[in-house]
C-alpha cells in the first residue's frame, strides 16, 4: 500500500490521533512499515523493552546527504554532525545492559575508527571543538577578546557625561546582529556614530564609530574561523566518502532500532500490548478497544468464518464493531502496539486491510452512490489475501435488488483467501447468506425496557433495525412514528417480532450456557481442591514411611553389629526387630488405602508375575505363580486381572527349608570355582529365610575370588545391589549383598 492509501486507511478507521501520537516518539519521519522478519521485529521489540534505556533524540533525514556524499560534495558542519549523532547513539546503546539477543545485534554494528574520531571532534551543541587545532583555539581566544573590548567600550559611552543628555535609556541594543544605543536627535555634536535604525518614538539606533571598527575586526575573525571550520568539512566529507557504505548501512539500522524504541515506549507509555499476526486465517479478539473510545464496552468477537454480518439495532455500534476489527489487523500488521488481552486473541495476517466505509458520491467523482459502491466492489476481483469492510451494504439502491447482487458478489469472493466485515439493514440479504457455512451472523443489541443499544452483540442471528425505536428517541414524535409503523405493515412488523423472540431465545441460552460453564468451573475447582487434598495425603504417608524406613535401618546396623560378633540370636533378634519395622510401612498403605478383597482362585498380578490365589490369611495370600513358584505375599500388593476364577494347580513342587542359615559367608581358601557354587547355595538358603542383606567374605589376596564373587552377583536374578563392606566389617575383602 503506498503512503497514501494507508493514510486514507487510517483517517477511515479513526486511528488518525492515535497514529499521530505514535509517530511523534520516532527520532525521524518515516513510513509505518519495519522491512525484515515481523517475527525477527517482534521478537527484538519485546527483548528491547525489558532494559531502561534513554531514547535518540531528533534526527533529519539524511538521504540527501548521502547522495551528495556520493557525487564527492562537501557537507556542512551542521549536516556532519546529524551523522555524529547516530554513531554517538548506536555506541551509547552498545554500554547499556540489554539482553544477549540485542547485544548481538548492536555488537555487530562495527563503528571505524576514523569514523570515532571524527565524533570527537563534535561537542553537545554540534559545533567543532575548539580544542582539537590551535589556529581554532586561538581565533576562537581573540573574538572572546574582541567582544569583550565591545562591550567596554559600550559601557564607558552609556556613562559618559556628555553623552547623558542624549541617551533614551542605558542598554545595549541589538539591531542586525551588532550592537547599539538608543539616543535622542543631536547627538551627532558629541558623538560620531552610524544611524542604523529608528524606533517607534522617532528616536535613533546608532553604532558609535569606535565599535564599527572593533565590529569589523570581529568580522574578520569570525571569516577565518570559517575558513578554518570549512578545511575540516572538506577533510570530514573526504573521510565519509571512503566509509560512504557504513554510513548508509548505520542510517539503515538506526532507522530499524528507532522504529522498536518508538513503539516501546509508546505501549509503555498507554499500557499497551503487542500482537503478533497469526499464520491461520483466524480473528479472535479478546477485551479489544478501540483508540479512539473513551470508556467504552470492551469488544469480544470470534471471526473465524470469512464473511461476518453485523445486523441490528441503529447507533447500536455495527460500524463501530467493523472498523475495530479491520483496525486490530492493521494495527498487528504494522506491530502497532493495543489495547487488547493478546494472551488470549488471535489476528490474521492479510497483505491489504480495504475499508469501504463512505460515500463515494460527490461532485467531483460525478458519479452516483450505488456506482461508486460498484467501482469499489469490482475492485476486489483484482486482489487477493485481503480483508475488506463494507460498511452499511446497501447503501444508494433498492434493497430487495442489491440483497440478490450482493449475494452473488460475496459467494464469488468466497474462493478468494479473504475475510469481509459487512454492516447492514437487509434482512433478506442476511437470511439468503445465513445458510452458507462460511458466513457468521452478529446482531447489534437493543435493551427494550430502556430502550436503547445496550453496544454488545450476540452471535448467530439477524438483528432488528429499531428504526422506529431510534426516531422516538432523537425527538421523532410519537404520533408520526404511529402512523409510520401503521404505513410499513403489520405482516413486516410480526417479522420483526420473531426476530425479536429469536434473540431473546438466544440471550436465555446464552444465560443458561453461561451458568453451565459455571457449574463446570465449580467442579474443576473441587477436583483441583481434591487432587491437592490426595498430594498432601500422599505426602504425609511418604512421611511415616520414611520414618519407619530409616527405624528399620537402624535395626539392619544392629543385625550388622552383630552379626560381626559371631551371635546368632542377636542377628535373629535384630533381624526380628527390623522385619517387624518393614511390616509397620506396609501396614501403612494397608490402614490407609481401601482393601480388594479376593478369594480363593482368583486371577491375580504380583509386581511383573501373574498367577492364582491358592489360599489367604489376615493380610497376606499364598498365589501360585504361572512358573509354578508359590509364594506369599501382602494384600496390598496384589491386584486383580480378567478371566474370573481358575482352579489352582496342584503341583508337587516341595522346598526344604536349609537345616542352619547364616547371613555370613565364608569363602576365604576355597578356588573360583568352589566358592561361586557354594555362594550359590548360601543365596537361595538365604532367600528361602527370607533375608534382605547377606555378608560374603572373600579377602583381598590377588583379587581373583573377589572378581569371581561380583560378577557371579551381577548375574543372579535376585540380587538387587552389592558393595563393599563397611571397613567395621570386613571393608574390601568383604561384600555386603542385598536380597
Amino acid at each position: 500500500m503506498s503512503s497514501e492509501e494507508i493514510n486514507s486507511l487510517i483517517s477511515k478507521l479513526d486511528l488518525t490521533d492515535f497514529i499521530n501520537s505514535f509517530l511523534e516518539l520516532l527520532s525521524r519521519k518515516k513510513p509505518l512499515f519495519i522491512e525484515g522478519d515481523i517475527n525477527l521485529h517482534y521478537k527484538m521489540i519485546n527483548e528491547i523493552a525489558k532494559t531502561t534505556f534513554t531514547p535518540p533524540k531528533k534526527i533529519k533525514n539524511l538521504d540527501r546527504e548521502l547522495i551528495h556524499l556520493k557525487k564527492f560534495g562537501v557537507l556542512k558542519s551542521d549536516e556532519i554532525f546529524e551523522f555524529v549523532k547516530i554513531v554517538n547513539y548506536f555506541r551509547y546503546l552498545k554500554s547499556v545492559d540489554f539482553s544477549e539477543i540485542v547485544l548481538d545485534w548492536l555488537n555487530k554494528i562495527s563503528i571505524p575508527e576514523e569514523i570515532i574520531q571524527i565524533c570527537n571532534y563534535f561537542n553537545e551543541k554540534g559545533e567543532i571543538r575548539e580544542d582539537v587545532d590551535e589556529m581554532m583555539l586561538s581565533l576562537s581566544k581573540a573574538l572572546d577578546r574582541n567582544k569583550e573590548r565591545i562591550r567596554e567600550s559600550l559601557n564607558r559611552l552609556l556613562a559618559s557625561s556628555k553623552l547623558s543628555a542624549y541617551l533614551v535609556d542605558r542598554q545595549i541594543h541589538y539591531i542586525n546582529d551588532s550592537e547599539a544605543i538608543l539616543v535622542r536627535g543631536g547627538f551627532n555634536h558629541v558623538l560620531k556614530a552610524t544611524v542604523v535604525g529608528r524606533s517607534s518614538g522617532g528616536f535613533f539606533y546608532v553604532v558609535p564609530q569606535k565599535i564599527e571598527s572593533l565590529k569589523k575586526e570581529e568580522a574578520n575573525l569570525v571569516s577565518k574561523k570559517e575558513e578554518l571550520v570549512f578545511e575540516y568539512e572538506k577533510e570530514i566529507s573526504k573521510t565519509f566518502n571512503k566509509f560512504l557504505k557504513f554510513l548508509n548501512f548505520i542510517n539503515r539500522e538506526f532507522d530499524r532500532f528507532d522504529h522498536y524504541q518508538a513503539r516501546v515506549f509508546f505501549a509503555k507509555n498507554l499500557d499497551l500490548e503487542f500482537v503478533l499476526p497469526s499464520k491461520s486465517k483466524k480473528i479472535v479478539l479478546k477485551d479489544f478497544i478501540h483508540p479512539a473510545l473513551h470508556d467504552p464496552k470492551p469488544i469480544n468477537v470470534d471471526f473465524s468464518r470469512k464473511i461476518l454480518m453485523i445486523t441490528g439495532v441503529n447507533a447500536g455500534g455495527k460500524t463501530m464493531l467493523l472498523k475495530s476489527i479491520l483496525s486490530s489487523v492493521f494495527l498487528a500488521k504494522y506491530l502497532i502496539p493495543m489495547r487488547i488481552d493478546k494472551n488470549n486473541s488471535t489476528i490474521a495476517h492479510f497483505k491489504e486491510v480495504i475499508a469501504i466505509v463512505d460515500d463515494p458520491q460527490n461532485v467531483k467523482n460525478d458519479i452516483s452512490t450505488f456506482a461508486g459502491r460498484m467501482v469499489e466492489f469490482s475492485r476486489l476481483f483484482s486482489k487477493n489475501d485481503f480483508i475488506a469492510g463494507v460498511d452499511e451494504i446497501e447503501l444508494g439502491t433498492d434493497s430487495d435488488e442489491a440483497a440478490s447482487l450482493f449475494k452473488v458478489i460475496l459467494e464469488s469472493l468466497l474462493h478468494k483467501n479473504i475475510k469481509i466485515v459487512i454492516t447492514t439493514h437487509h434482512k433478506r440479504l442476511a437470511s439468503m447468506m445465513a445458510t452458507n457455512d462460511e458466513v457468521e451472523l452478529m446482531a447489534a443489541l437493543y435493551d427494550e425496557k430502556n430502550r436503547r443499544p445496550t453496544y454488545e452483540f450476540l452471535k448467530g442471528t439477524i438483528g432488528k433495525s429499531y428504526a422506529f425505536e431510534t426516531a422516538l428517541r432523537y425527538g421523532i414524535s410519537a404520533n408520526i412514528v404511529a402512523k409510520a409503523k401503521k404505513v410499513y405493515g403489520e405482516d413486516k412488523e410480526k417479522l420483526n417480532e420473531l426476530i425479536e423472540k429469536n434473540i431473546e431465545l438466544e440471550l436465555s441460552m446464552k444465560q443458561k450456557q453461561k451458568e453451565l460453564e459455571e457449574s463446570l468451573e465449580k467442579a474443576k475447582r473441587q477436583k483441583e481442591a481434591l487432587k491437592r487434598d490426595r498430594e498432601s495425603f500422599k505426602e504425609e504417608i511418604e512421611t511415616l514411611k520414611n520414618r519407619l524406613e530409616m527405624e528399620y535401618q537402624e535395626a539392619i546396623k544392629e543385625a550388622k553389629r552383630a552379626a560381626k560378633e559371631k551371635s546368632l540370636s542377636d542377628i535373629h533378634r535384630t533381624l526380628n526387630k527390623a522385619y517387624k519395622k518393614r511390616e509397620n510401612i506396609k501396614d501403612i498403605n494397608t490402614n490407609r488405602e481401601s482393601k480388594v478383597s479376593f478369594q480363593k482362585g482368583d486371577l491375580v498380578k504380583y509386581k511383573k508375575n501373574k498367577g492364582v490365589v491358592l489360599s489367604l490369611m489376615k493380610d497376606e495370600a499364598l498365589i501360585e505363580l504361572e512358573e509354578g513358584i508359590k509364594l506369599r505375599v501382602p494384600l496390598t500388593e496384589l491386584k486383580k486381572r480378567g478371566g474370573g476364577v481358575k482352579k489352582p494347580k496342584i503341583t508337587n513342587l516341595r522346598v526344604e527349608r536349609p537345616k542352619r542359615a547364616s547371613v555370613t559367608l565364608d569363602l576365604h581358601g576355597l578356588r573360583s570355582e568352589e566358592a561361586i557354587e557354594k555362594l550359590d547355595k548360601f543365596l537361595s538358603d538365604a532367600l528361602i529365610e527370607g533375608f534382605d542383606e547377606v555378608l560374603v567374605y572373600h579377602g583381598i589376596g590377588t583379587g581373583r575370588l573377589a572378581y569371581a564373587v561380583k560378577e557371579f552377583l551381577k548375574t543372579h536374578p535376585k540380587v538387587k545391589s552389592f558393595g563393599d563392606a563397611p571397613i567395621k566389617m570386613g571393608g574390601y575383602g568383604a561384600t555386603v549383598v542385598k536380597l
